[in-house]
């Protein structure tokens, strides 16, 4: 996992552990809006683990077909490569012309 997935996992747990904390301390108050509103927090809960287990299996499945097609086709998977960094290369430097120091 990259640094801003990461990143976003951490905060993605820690919004969870802080909607279970506030809904075990609204436990005990009374009144039917606070009761709405811990039935919608904790459907929010379960439908945002359900998301996250989604996209947490797509992300494999599309990195292993990745791996998969560069094991199969390396010197392509190369070429690709050499090939985008050098059109990045010429596309940056061509900006930076008189701009860069």
């Amino acid at each position: 996992m990259n640094k801003e997935t990461q990143a976003i996992s951490n905060d993605m747990g820690q919004l969870a552990e802080d909607a279970r904390a506030l809904l075990t301390a609204t436990a005990d108050v009374a009144g039917e809006k606070v009761g709405e509103a811990r039935k919608r927090l904790a459907v929010a809960l379960e439908s945002a683990k359900e998301i996250a287990g989604r996209v947490r299996a797509k992300a494999v499945e599309g990195a292993k077909v990745a791996d998969q097609a560069v094991h199969e086709h390396p010197y392509q998977a190369i070429a690709i490569g050499v090939g985008v960094g050098a059109l990045l290369g010429y596309l940056i430097a061509r900006r930076c012309k008189g701009k860069c120091d």
